[in-house]
Formats: C-alpha cells, structure tokens, sequence
C-alpha cells in the first residue's frame, strides 16, 4: 500500500518459519494449457499439428526493508516482475504484462511492455496483485491473469528485521501452446527461455519475422539484471538433486525404523525369568 492507505499494516504468519531472511516459500509449479479458439480461422492453416511450446515463466515480488531510511508510510522498497525461470527475457513471447497494483497508489494500473517486466514501488502494506500477460498475435489471443500476495515481512518476525536480505516469493508456471504458428515457431525455435520439442520430418519454417521493439540487446537472457543474485533458482537439475536426496533421506529412515522393530521383536522373545509351575 503506498503512503495515502490508512489501513493497519496486513503481516501473515506463514505455516513454517524460515531462518533466513530472505523467506522462500515453497515455490508451486503449475502447467497452464492455452489453446487457441475457433474463431481464429485467418492462423488456423499456418498451425503445425502435434506439436506443443512449453515457456517456463516466473513471476514473484523481492521486498527490500529500508532500514534507517523507514518510516510509517514507506518502510519497504519492492518489485514485482514476471522473469524466464533462468532470467531469460519473455519478449518473443510475451507482448505486455499489466500490473494491478492495490488502488491507494498513483495509477495503480501500470502497463510494462518491454522487457523487463516488472514495477517496483515502496510502501508498507502488503496486498494480492493481479498480474495479466498478454501475448503477440501469433502466440495466442487469450491473456493469462496471475494472482501474487506481495509479502514484506519473513516468516520469522521474532528478530529484528534486516536491509541486507530481502523477502523472495516467487511462483513457477509452465505455460503450453498447443499447435503453434509457423510464424511463432520459427521465431522461438533456438530461443533459450522457450522449450521446443522435435519437429515433424519435412516440415519447412518461414523466415522468422522480429518482434519491433526487439533488438540484439534485448533478444535472448536477460542474467546481468540487478535482483539476479535474489532470484530462486527452478532449474530441473536442481529438482531432480532435491528429490535424490529426499529418497536418499527416506530410505535411512525406513532402515532405521526396522532396526528398532527388530530389537523390539527380539526383546519380546527373550524369555521373563519366571516359570510357572
């Protein structure tokens, strides 16, 4: 909420209590279908059949507390964005994004359309920002709407709070387009935030036809961003790493467990030292 909000300040206590000061909820991984409509019958022939584009995309809030620089109506300084899950910039795919920021602020409707997308503002409130993508005309002519709480405060607030971590909260989201566009498909096809799968045999692709207001410096990753160093990593690898060594962890755990029942079982049968006679 910016200076002009009234309200108490909204702090939520989360269900487990970090102990760091960057607070990282377990980020949730989604798949969202977008397939396109009947009614575009003027692209319906240029669609290649059986094939999907699947764009990995992240979108969160980085809160920063200001420290000395606080007061009671500006205590925090945070961004919201929408980001490729390795900081790869969206543009061949995304248009625009809107942010719908909570209504106290100046124009809370705030229209980013160029990498990067995000807003970055201070307050002291936290609210839920609705968060609208819009792609180019060849990718898809529905929008996604996205709903993101803006959080401040970690999720220990025993101590005091810290300038020098920020509080991370950021979601994954795999956005699939059915039966892309040639055109959307030749201009993707080596991109590094898109992942395209094998092509039909034969299939012959136009010339790929830039975006306008994309350039050499824009196309591709976007990794010298200046939050980069805050961004939860969401590569597969690390996944994969993560679910080894929880079965690794469970599996020590079930042999211990029978460990125990054994002895239990074994000292069952060791006989009382009474008789009866």
């Amino acid at each position: 909420m910016s200076q002009s909000q009234t309200l108490p300040l909204k702090r939520q206590q989360g269900e487990n209590p970090s102990d760091d000061a960057s607070t990282a909820i377990k980020p949730s991984r989604l798949k969202i279908s977008l397939p396109f409509e009947d009614s575009d019958k003027k692209n319906l022939d240029k669609r290649v059949k059986d094939v999907e584009i699947c764009v990995p995309i992240v979108y969160g809030t980085i809160a920063f507390y200001l420290g000395r620089k606080a007061s009671e109506s500006q205590s925090h300084r945070w961004t919201v964005y929408v980001r490729g899950a390795s900081n790869e910039d969206l543009s061949a795919v995304i248009k625009r994004v809107v942010f719908q920021l909570h209504p106290s602020f100046n124009n809370p409707t705030r229209i980013v359309e160029s990498p990067p997308f995000e807003v970055t503002e201070c307050g002291w409130g936290e609210f839920e920002i609705a968060i609208t993508l819009f792609y180019h005309s060849d990718v898809c002519e529905k929008q996604l709407d996205l709903y993101h709480h803006l959080k401040l405060y970690p999720e220990d607030e025993s101590g005091p709070q810290t300038t020098k971590k920020p509080v991370v909260i950021e979601s994954y989201n795999e956005v699939v387009f059915p039966e892309p566009t040639e055109g959307f498909l030749a201009r993707i096809q080596n991109h590094p935030a898109v992942v395209v799968p094998r092509l039909p045999p034969g299939l012959n692709l136009p010339n790929p036809v830039p975006i306008d207001h994309m350039n050499d410096k824009q196309r591709g990753d976007t990794k010298d961003h200046p939050l980069s160093q805050w961004f939860l990593n969401f590569s597969e690898a690390d996944e994969l790493l993560k679910l080894a060594t929880a079965r690794q962890q469970v599996q020590a755990h079930i042999v211990k467990l029978r460990r125990q029942l054994n002895s239990l079982e074994g000292q069952s049968k060791q006989p009382s030292g009474y008789e009866c006679t």
